[in-house]
């Protein structure tokens, strides 16, 4: 493997005499990150060209970079069996361009058009009826791509094991008839506003060996999309169902039949309280990871079984929610906790701070608001750094929301009342 990100220097004749000789070539990465660069090197032919002795290159990575027409026919011509390939962000790529490109290597099995904001149904459409063993498509943002097109994907895609179609417009349709996929175990849909329970609930009852799902800020998805996922995904390790305002304690319920759950985000979600965290704490019990921000109306009860029950919680975010010392006192009992996020705890003070931290063993990093700089003992901070414990001080001023017949209001004025 060869990874020359970020090399903006390095052109045809410099990548040609570094791998000169190197028979055993699978991978290459010339991804060069940010796509407004003044230096962004062009995907040419006279690049590709150097990639042709190499029988044995399998993946192709060209993140960030400009692809021409010429780059496109000599990535086309190459021999080897490339089944891996990587254009996210790639500027100049077009349906004409991507089509010719994917027609020719149909062995494909990762695909990533990630941010190709210029591709549309044809591509999808070539894609899925020339590459039908692909078992990653990441696409997104691909925003001229319509819903239409994922029916595709279903249809043809039987081997898919990854799908990112966050932000696009999949709807019901789409969902139902990527359900198709059995094998689908990474499924990302964050910010797809198209979709509901009704196309989720397919998903669930079709897709048992799903591990990750993304519904960050899909604003339609309400307890029953999630208690399917609930009831049909036992094998489920990553749920994300941040700032979705029809999520309550009843997804929590649902969700807490999946035992292998390792990492849960419900940040911003107003409907959950402590009540369905104790679900989670006492289903899950594998939980390592857990973003309750902006959870208002989580507090010490949620904390406390927190404690007893989630001994392999290794992260969490508790910024915003109703805790006091009595709660983070209560979580420091966590052999394996590891990294804290605790901004805005209305609260929490600087001796509840102090003897939750030295109570804490693993702390590696703790992201705290700089207030309580000043306030802490300067030899509890010393003691914790020179024991590998990293602080990160933040003066983000605190953020408040204040909406008509939102049950959360009281909760959001007086956290507000006592920053103040």
């Amino acid at each position: 493997m060869l990874n020359l990100s970020n090399c903006q220097n390095v052109t045809h004749t410099g990548l040609s005499s570094l791998i000169n000789g190197t028979e055993q070539l699978q991978q290459i990465i010339l991804a060069y990150g940010s796509s407004v660069s003044p230096k962004l090197p062009k995907v040419t032919s006279d690049l590709v060209k150097c990639l042709n002795a190499y029988s044995k290159l399998q993946s192709i990575k060209l993140d960030g970079c400009t692809v021409t027409w010429s780059g496109i026919k000599a990535m086309a011509s190459l021999h080897s069996p490339v089944k891996e390939l990587s254009l996210s962000k790639c500027l100049g790529l077009t349906d004409d361009g991507l089509s010719f490109l994917v027609q020719s290597h149909k062995d494909l099995r990762k695909l990533d058009i990630t941010c190709c904001r210029k591709i549309t149904y044809t591509s999808i459409d070539i894609i899925t009826n020339s590459c039908t063993s692909l078992t990653s498509l990441r696409m997104e943002s691909c925003s001229l791509v319509p819903k239409e097109a994922f029916v595709l994907i279903g249809a043809r895609c039987s081997f898919l094991e990854e799908l990112d179609a966050t932000d696009n417009e999949i709807d019901d349709e789409g969902l139902k008839s990527i359900s198709r996929c059995s094998k689908l175990s990474i499924l990302k849909l964050g910010i797809c506003s198209n979709i509901s329970d009704e196309g989720l609930a397919k998903v669930g009852s079709s897709c048992s060996m799903l591990k990750e799902v993304d519904l960050y800020r899909s604003v339609a998805i309400s307890d029953a999309g999630i208690a399917a996922i609930g009831d049909g995904c036992p094998a489920l390790e990553m749920i994300n169902i941040a700032y979705n305002d029809k999520i309550t304690d009843n997804s929590l319920v649902s969700l807490s039949k999946c035992r292998m759950l390792k990492a849960l985000e419900i940040r911003g979600c107003l409907g959950v309280s402590s009540i369905g965290l104790l679900a989670i704490a006492v289903g899950c019990k594998q939980l390592t990871v857990l973003d309750i921000k902006k959870c208002f109306n989580i507090n010490d009860n949620g904390m406390l079984p927190l404690a007893q029950f989630s001994q392999n919680l290794k992260q969490i975010n508790l910024s915003y929610c109703s805790v006091t010392d009595v709660g983070l006192v209560a979580l420091a009992s966590i052999s394996r906790l590891q990294n804290m996020t605790i901004l805005h705890l209305a609260g929490l003070t600087p001796n509840g701070l102090a003897a939750a931290l030295l109570a804490c063993r693993a702390l590696t990093k703790v992201k705290l608001h700089a207030s309580f700089r000043p306030l802490l003992p300067q030899s509890i901070l010393g003691y914790m750094e020179a024991h590998g414990c990293v602080f990160h001080w933040r003066d983000k001023a605190f953020q408040v929301r204040l909406t008509e017949g939102n049950g959360s209001q009281g909760m959001e004025a007086a956290l507000w009342k006592e920053q103040q």
